[in-house]
């Protein structure tokens, strides 16, 4: 027959009970931190840092974005319907335009692809359109994810527009202008200010990690794709958000 408890020893158990609990909760809490410093580059809003925010590389000049390629189609016969279209953004040096972006970052990315003997991905404004919805939706409802509140992954929301695709892929990005970033790949400042930069630094990201890297040089799997769309949402508060979406058709 075993003792019953005293008071002590359950208040005892109770405590331990208590302290784990707050040691899950805090292992948990690191795991979303750590998540999200991985996806997104640091972003320095106060003034906590004065030395690091001293070093700040503007990589933007005085001047004003060059007219980037036009990526292409611009209102394809099937949109959808939550593309928020156009957004801009002043800064200093000029209004950065989300199309701009979207035409900087499609030809970069195809320069990126031809250093590695790849054909240039032909741009789809539909896919694009679907993609400028995800950057639009990840701003309004505060997540950076490409499976959404709704348990919608790329290609769910592909499909629910227009279904050619026969493989879907995407890669997204979220960054800042007019305020102090971590460079992609190393800890050095650097702020965007015209829409030439910001295309640098999403595509840049985007080199630098992997997955994303594997997604645009076609490592990741023994098809390839042949089109693609880029779309850009440019927030109020100067937060850009990019989602890459990628398509075989063939």
């Amino acid at each position: 027959m075993r003792d019953s408890p005293g008071p002590r020893d359950r208040s005892d158990r109770a405590l331990l009970r208590g302290l784990l609990r707050l040691f899950v909760l805090v292992l948990v809490l690191c795991a979303v931190v750590l998540a999200t410093a991985a996806f997104a580059p640091v972003l320095l809003d106060g003034l906590d840092d004065l030395e690091r925010i001293d070093d700040v590389e503007i990589v933007d000049g005085p001047s004003p974005s060059a007219d980037p390629p036009p990526a292409g189609e611009r209102n394809p016969e099937t949109t959808d319907p939550d593309d928020p279209g156009e957004s801009t953004y002043g800064t200093d040096v000029e209004s950065i335009s989300s199309e701009t972006v979207e035409d900087f970052v499609h030809a970069e990315v195809n320069d990126r692809r031809a250093e590695h003997g790849l054909e240039p991905l032909e741009w789809d404004g539909t896919v694009a359109s679907v993609s400028r919805a995800h950057s639009h939706d990840m701003a309004e409802r505060d997540y950076f994810a490409h499976t959404n509140p709704d348990e919608e992954g790329p290609y769910d929301r592909f499909n629910d527009v227009d279904g050619y695709c026969r493989a879907y892929g995407e890669n997204i990005a979220l960054t800042w202008v007019d305020r102090p970033v971590e460079r992609p790949g190393d800890d050095d400042l650097v702020e965007y200010r015209t829409a030439e930069g910001v295309a640098t630094g999403l595509v840049n990201q985007w080199m630098n990690s992997t997955a994303h890297r594997e997604a645009i040089l076609e490592e990741h799997a023994s098809h390839g794709w042949d089109r693609g769309g880029v779309g850009v949402y440019v927030a109020d508060d100067g937060s850009v958000y990019a989602s890459h979406n990628f398509c075989l058709t063939m």
